[in-house]
Order: C-alpha cells, then sequence, then structure tokens
C-alpha cells in the first residue's frame, strides 16, 4: 500500500505548553489531529474550570488562521480539587476530562495527588457524572526501579480504584509495559488505554545505544524489547480499548541536554508517519483507522471526525530539522528507523 487516506485523527494525550513554545508547537498538532486532549501540567498548573478556560483561549489564539482544531482541556487533580468546580466545567463544556498526576511522577506534577486514596470523594463525583480520569500510572516511591513504577502502580493503586469505582471511567495514559496491556485487557469497559509513537518504535536501548540519548528519554521510560512488542499487539489487534495518543511534549534542546534533563519527546510532527510505519511493519495497515480515528472517540462519547488526512509512502527520510523557538531549538522525534512514511499535505 503506497497511499492511505483516514478518518481525521484525535491525538488524545497532548502538551502543548504556554507562551512561546505554545505558539510555536500548535500548528503541527492542529495539521494532523482535529481534536486533542490537551495536559494541564503547565506551570503553574490548569486545576480550576476559569483557569481551563482561560488556557483554551490562549490556545486558540497561537493557530493558525482559519484552523478547526478543537483542544479538548482538561484539569490538574491535586490533593485539594473541588468536585463541585470539576462537575461544573463538565457540564458547560470547558471541561473534558481529569488529570492524576502522583506528586513528583513527571514534569511540572510537583502540585500533584499525594494520596490518591484520599480523593475518593472526587471520584465517586467523576463516576457518577460520566467524566473520565487520566491517569499517569507510575508510583513515586525511592525504592521502586524506575522501569517498574507501572507495574507497582498497578499492583497498589489502579485494582484498588477500579474495584471500589468500577463504573469511573479510567483511561491509562501512555502504556508501556505488558502488564499495563493486561491490565487494560483484564478491566472492564470503563477502563482503556493510550498508547504513543515513541513506546511502539523504541525500547528502552534507544536511550543508550552509542552514549546517552536524552531526546529518547521520556516518563514513563521506554520499557524491554518483550514489553514494547506487546504495545505492538495491542495497538495492531483491533482492541478498541487501545487508541492513539502521542504524549508529544516539547522542551528546548538546552533543557533536554542539561546535567538533569527533562523527560519528554516532542513528536507532533511525525507522529502518524510513525504510527503508519509499526502498522505496515506489522501488516495491519488495515487497522490503523480504528486505533487512530474511531477507538478513541467512541471511548470519550464524542462523534467520529468527517474530513480525511493521507499518508504516503516515500523513500526513507532524513531526520527533519528541529524547530526554533526563540533562542533554542527543539528535536523533533524520530525512531531509529528512518520513516517511509509522510502525511501529505493539501494539493499534494
Amino acid at each position: 500500500m503506497e497511499r492511505l487516506t483516514l478518518i481525521r485523527p484525535d491525538d488524545w494525550h497532548a502538551h502543548l505548553r504556554d507562551g512561546p513554545i505554545l505558539s510555536a508547537v500548535a500548528a503541527a498538532t492542529a495539521r494532523h489531529f482535529a481534536r486533542a486532549i490537551v495536559m494541564p501540567n503547565l506551570s503553574p498548573p490548569v486545576t480550576t474550570t476559569a483557569q481551563a478556560a482561560a488556557y483554551r483561549e490562549r490556545i486558540r489564539a497561537a493557530l493558525p488562521q482559519g484552523s478547526t482544531f478543537e483542544p479538548l482541556m482538561t484539569a490538574y487533580l491535586t490533593d485539594h480539587s473541588d468536585p463541585a468546580d470539576l462537575a461544573a466545567g463538565h457540564a458547560s463544556g470547558v471541561l473534558t476530562a481529569v488529570k492524576l498526576y502522583p506528586a513528583g511522577a513527571t514534569t511540572n506534577s510537583q502540585a500533584g495527588v499525594t494520596r490518591i486514596d484520599g480523593l475518593d470523594r472526587v471520584f465517586d463525583k467523576l463516576s457518577h457524572i460520566g467524566m473520565p480520569l487520566l491517569i499517569h500510572a507510575e508510583v513515586v516511591d525511592p525504592d521502586v526501579d524506575v522501569f517498574d513504577r507501572e507495574a507497582v502502580f498497578i499492583e497498589r493503586e489502579f485494582v484498588r480504584l477500579h474495584q471500589r469505582f468500577p463504573e469511573l471511567r479510567m483511561v491509562f495514559e501512555h502504556v508501556t509495559t505488558r502488564a499495563g496491556v493486561e491490565f487494560i485487557r483484564a478491566a472492564g469497559a470503563s477502563v482503556a488505554g493510550t498508547i504513543t509513537p515513541h513506546h511502539l518504535s523504541t525500547n528502552r536501548n534507544a536511550l543508550f545505544r552509542g552514549g546517552i540519548r536524552p531526546h529518547y528519554y521520556c516518563l514513563p521510560i521506554a520499557k524491554r524489547e518483550e514489553d514494547r512488542a506487546a504495545l505492538v499487539q495491542a495497538a495492531v489487534g483491533g482492541e478498541a480499548k487501545f487508541f492513539l495518543g502521542t504524549d508529544t511534549a516539547p522542551h528546548p534542546r538546552a533543557r533536554k541536554e542539561s546535567d538533569c534533563g527533562c523527560a519528554g519527546v516532542y513528536n507532533a510532527p511525525t507522529a502518524l508517519a510513525t504510527y503508519a510505519q509499526v502498522f505496515a511493519a506489522a501488516d495491519a495497515l488495515a487497522r490503523l483507522e480504528d486505533f487512530a480515528s474511531r477507538f478513541g472517540p467512541r471511548f470519550y462519547g464524542l462523534p467520529e471526525n468527517t474530513a480525511t488526512v493521507t499518508l504516503r509512502r516515500v523513500a526513507p527520510q532524513e531526520p527533519p530539522a528541529d524547530l526554533t523557538v526563540g533562542d533554542d531549538t527543539i528535536r523533533i522525534f524520530v525512531p531509529e528507523q528512518p520513516l517511509e512514511w509522510v502525511v501529505e499535505a493539501p494539493g499534494d
């Protein structure tokens, strides 16, 4: 297959940041995706409906003129989140979901949740109003190996949460392990998971091949090859519980390449091409549209998009140039194997 036309996908996990970075990266996400769940871990975080509404306006202002892209907003859960405000934000259409970061788990998560079992009143409210809870599923216990943080979170937190609130719609964000895939499969219909292009296309060896490679560093960190293979099987297998979420997360190169580099990869310009490459390698291109364009809207109770996007197979591509933002640049993610797909521009 040399050309593939899909219902226009949505990105169910995107970091657009704020300020100059927002202005630089918003166009790439808007070019390829009709909607995106926008993460709230700014500094300071977006914790209320009013803050989410204001952030949505800043995103809209940063989009290219004439863009129809729709940002779907989330609120950052804290130990003191107000269930009534979250419910009002959901009812008004400002908030699509709530995001749970364990405090200290990843970028700008210091204000996150310190005791998940202390927020049952919030989870009870979300369950009753049908508002999704999006979970960064890692423990922050320093005694737990960084490569085991996801599996331990499932044992300590996710199982209890799902058993106590079986109707609560939860998204296991950026799942990275075989254990995570198996948990999502075994859980009820209220639990789904997003899978990123970088976790589908690389394992933890990419971080260290030929030296430390900070632009492959993200959280959750990439795991073993057996875990990557489990993610591929889940993504290409036609299972409606798994759908596209890029976790595109731009950082200036100076911060990625510092002595304490930031976690996150910026993949918005190459995400669809990477997904296509993974599905093609698995002889499953016919299932990409379900994963990218159907299963996510179905879980969120939203209509499928009506527009389309077309990918084209090409000769292996050189890595794209870095994106310039002020006096710095942002490295664009590419897998270790050269990409052989591009998203056609109008008129191609």
